[in-house]
């Protein structure tokens, strides 16, 4: 991923909570037999003093590419954030010079490691009930994977497979119109508040 300096997030906590905040995830494996993509939800853990942590996910087992997986040297996993179109007309320079064109602003986070293919049925059942309570804290009524019978649990869990991946770099960009004027900042930030997708006014939240 290309990273202008003044694009580049360097704040490796930040880019840890940016994981936690945007978990939904892509599993890129390529290797002799291609390149392949596939979807899924991730739980970030670990990431204290020089570890960058450990991300993990599980697969169905049907699903062959978890056999790629676990023979891959490197694996790279994309995390994206909010984004949203940045039109000219928001630029008070605009009007003084003309010397604008439109723009995207985003936030993504790449992350790269060797991954391991887990089949233990305590880890994955450990690994589901993370996942599902760092999703279910802000329900009103939160689920557990407890509050399912048990034999129906267990037979899920034979179905898939745990991936765990140990960070080697974690790489981030957040595209926030850092390289224009204050004033221009506060145009583009004005702007997509008022925009009607949630992804604009999410990303009008990184502009300072």
């Amino acid at each position: 991923m290309y990273i202008p300096n003044h694009f580049k997030e360097e704040s490796q906590e930040k880019l840890q909570q940016y994981i936690r905040d945007y978990s939904f995830g892509l599993l890129v494996v390529a290797d002799d037999e291609g390149i392949e993509a596939n979807h899924v939800p991730f739980y970030l853990c670990g990431g204290k003093n020089d570890s960058l942590g450990q991300l993990q996910c599980h697969l169905a087992r049907s699903n062959p590419v978890w056999q790629r997986v676990a023979s891959c040297a490197r694996i790279l996993a994309v995390f994206q954030g909010p984004d949203a179109y940045v039109s000219p007309s928001w630029y008070p320079t605009k009007a003084e010079t003309g010397r604008v064109v439109p723009t995207w602003n985003y936030l993504a986070v790449h992350v790269q490691g060797k991954a391991q293919i887990i089949h233990d049925s305590d880890w994955l059942k450990y690994h589901l009930q993370q996942l599902t309570d760092q999703h279910e804290l802000q329900m009103p009524t939160p689920w557990s994977v407890d509050d399912a019978p048990t034999n129906f649990i267990e037979r899920l869990v034979q179905n898939v497979v745990g991936v765990e991946i140990t960070i080697e770099t974690l790489t981030g960009k957040l595209k926030a119109s850092q390289n224009q004027s204050e004033k221009n900042r506060a145009g583009v930030k004005a702007g997509l508040e008022i925009e009607e997708s949630a992804q604009s006014r999410a990303m009008a939240k990184f502009i300072r």
